[in-house]
């Protein structure tokens, strides 16, 4: 008998809810980010994915607020 471990894939493409948990805010949130243009995502046919690296765009180019 073989035991199998799951390997870890790494995903690069993200469903909207696990984009706003990446992102640790709500669903509907992530889906007004992407009505306004500020997150960027791809169609495939019906369904809406979001690229890590539009994921990890949109982090980077977030600004502080001034203290």
């Amino acid at each position: 008998m073989s035991t199998a471990i799951a390997a870890t894939v790494d995903r690069l493409l993200y469903k909207p809810e696990e984009a706003a948990e990446a992102l640790a805010v709500g669903r509907s949130t992530v889906y007004e980010l992407m009505a306004e243009g500020a997150l960027k995502y791809i169609k495939l046919g019906s369904i809406r994915r979001i690229r890590r690296a539009d994921l990890e765009t949109y982090v980077e180019n977030l600004a502080p607020l001034p203290n």
